[in-house]
């Protein structure tokens, strides 16, 4: 057996059927009943509470938020995917507050308005999102996805928490809605595209909250031990290929944002397992504490974390997960990370605003500090640190990998620079969603963030990289020492035929001697000469002189200096008003041209950070 990821060769169903046969839900959270434990958890939270009370105070007097037809329908009609989930994701946000400030007060002055939410989210035709199931919901054949099996979740906690005093009806109509929408479908069928690995697709996030919210509503509804076995034994098949999809130390393709969701489910549902089987399931094998760690590893700055894939800049970790994930596997680096992230989205929504409230960081903390260098080899990535105790100092990421990856974006050879603190060369992480954003092969490549334009990599012939697993970089070394860091890739595969292509090599390497990032390209052409430009992505301003540029950054700033060839030209192209997921910007490209075709040739740029005015 591998113990390291076959999750479902130690939990088969009718082992995990004796152990549910010996246990009942205990010791999760309190129910509000238990005053002394509320009580306490309002101290704890200081004015954070006289907060959650004062506004549910005003979310009591508004009417539900109203999803009638044709705002389910925008999406399919538009393209336009918030429109059409806001009204349905306030339901669940006001769930949350009102639920806690019930738990949280204790006078039943919530517990109509809360009636009323529950009720609603019932009866709603699908709790799908518009943008996974765009058509009007076929009664007869629910659809599970990410909203469903997390409403599943929310409403299971809210009947944990406040059960029969919202109303004596609400317990077995929140058991129907759950059975009937994610139980009995997630039994039955075996076609769900995120359930397991397919050829030439693995799944990603999407099976960990699927599962991650069916089991989790499972511990607390479903009282056949056999059935509740059944469900598990199941998810687990699906947690073998999620959990094996990450790499030999613990990295995954969709980078730190889909890490934070996917895993974050993963998480809540490991912890229920625990509780409901009295501690005799234990997901945590070997490789699963190795993704625990992930945020250790992918830091950039206190908080500032590795980007790539659809994540956005600026990302920070939902500090509860940190902080469990800390105390349970006994890993005070997560704590120190958990300590300094700020409140997060997540908490929003019923089970991460409640365990915001149990899963507490410790304050006192010191802020993590992590090693010089960090690798994680199945995704040829490489995070290299000039001196990781200085805030302020150089940071190095760079990726190889291929471009058919979770969340792809074609972006092999890509890298990023951050100092002073701030990011200066970037990836652009996740861009606004519509409907093509996430459609391979009808779109999303026609979006700057997704393609090979909107990163740091060459452009040959005019030729954006290709997408496909075949488009793909090569490893030719990697070495750390306390000299330098070092990535060298042969990125020749990751461009089409038309690139005219017989080799292209890219090395990037942080010189810690100098204090600076050096980046090489190799280049030949197959049958005739080519044009042939490296590309530098930064959201901040430039100034372009004689082979030399300077990136404006609000605290410093970063110098380029194009080392090789001696006439190569910089050219700058802005993109103003572009849109990303959650603010607009302006993306500058800095194009690094060489200005006659030529057979071969090498490009040669040394990045070095300077203080403010460029000295």
């Amino acid at each position: 057996m591998k113990t390291d990821t076959l999750l479902q060769e130690r939990y088969g169903s009718g082992t995990l059927a004796e152990i549910f046969g010996r246990h009942s839900l205990a010791g999760t959270f309190p129910k509000a009943t238990d005053r002394a434990a509320w009580d306490a958890a309002g101290e704890r939270m200081g004015e954070e509470r006289g907060r959650i009370i004062a506004e549910a105070e005003d979310l009591a007097q508004l009417p539900v938020p109203a999803v009638p037809a044709t705002v389910w329908l925008d999406f399919k009609r538009s393209g336009r995917r918030r429109e059409g989930q806001l009204p349905i994701d306030q339901r669940r946000w006001r769930l949350r507050t009102l639920v806690l400030a019930e738990c949280l007060e204790g006078k039943g002055r919530f517990l109509d308005a809360v009636l009323d939410l529950v009720w609603a989210i019932c009866e709603e035709s699908s709790w799908c999102r518009p943008a996974h199931d765009p058509d009007l919901a076929d009664m007869e054949n629910p659809e599970v996805d990410l909203g469903a099996a997390m409403t599943a979740l929310e409403l299971s906690e809210a009947d944990w928490l406040l059960g029969a005093s919202i109303d004596p009806a609400v317990p077995k109509r929140i058991r129907d809605e759950v059975n009937r929408r994610c139980f009995v479908p997630f039994l039955a069928r075996e076609d769900f595209h995120w359930f397991l690995n397919r050829p030439g697709k693995e799944i990603n996030n999407w099976a960990a909250v699927c599962c991650g919210g069916i089991v989790g509503a499972g511990t607390y509804l479903e009282t056949d031990p056999e059935r509740l076995g059944a469900i598990i034994a199941k998810a687990m098949r699906s947690m073998d290929d999620y959990i094996g999809n990450f790499d030999e130390d613990g990295g995954t393709s969709e980078a730190s944002f889909c890490w934070d969701y996917g895993f974050g489910y993963f998480t809540i549902m490991a912890q229920l397992l625990e509780a409901r089987s009295g501690g005799e399931v234990d997901l945590w094998t070997p490789k699963v504490r190795r993704i625990a760690a992930f945020p250790m590893h992918s830091q950039i700055g206190v908080r500032r974390f590795v980007n790539f894939a659809d994540t956005h800049i600026g990302f920070t970790y939902n500090p509860p997960h940190l902080a469990w994930l800390a105390e349970r596997l006994e890993m005070r680096e997560l704590m120190q990370i958990a300590a300094h992230q700020p409140p997060h989205q997540r908490a929003k929504n019923m089970p991460w605003g409640l365990r915001t409230l149990f899963w507490l960081p410790d304050l006192s903390a010191p802020e993590y500090v992590p090693p010089l260098h960090d690798r994680f080899r199945g995704l040829q990535w490489m995070i290299s640190r000039l001196d990781p105790t200085d805030p302020d100092a150089l940071v190095l990421a760079a990726k190889g990998g291929h471009n058919d990856e979770m969340h792809n974006q074609n972006d092999v050879g890509n890298f990023t620079v951050d100092a002073w603190g701030e990011a200066l060369l970037v990836d652009l992480g996740r861009g606004a969603i519509n409907r093509k954003y996430y459609q391979n092969g009808g779109g999303r490549y026609d979006f700057l963030v997704n393609n090979s334009l909107g990163h740091s990599v060459p452009v040959p012939n005019g030729q954006q990289q290709g997408f496909g697993r075949e488009f793909a970089a090569r490893l030719i070394a990697h070495e750390h020492s306390e000299a330098e860091d070092r990535l060298e890739l042969d990125i020749t595969g990751a461009y089409p035929p038309e690139a005219g292509l017989a080799k292209l090599d890219r090395l990037i390497r942080l010189d810690r001697k100098a204090g600076a990032v050096e980046v090489t390209d190799s280049y030949a052409f197959a049958d005739a000469p080519g044009s042939f430009e490296s590309v530098l992505i930064s959201l901040l301003p430039f100034e372009i002189g004689n082979g030399a540029a300077l990136i404006r950054g609000e605290r410093g700033d970063l110098a380029v200096s194009v080392d090789e060839p001696a006439d190569a030209r910089l050219e700058l192209d802005e993109k103003p008003d572009f849109p990303l997921e959650s603010e607009t910007v302006t993306v500058r490209r800095l194009r690094i041209v060489i200005p006659e075709s030529s057979e071969a040739g090498r490009v040669r740029v040394t990045i070095r950070p300077v203080s403010a005015g460029g000295k």
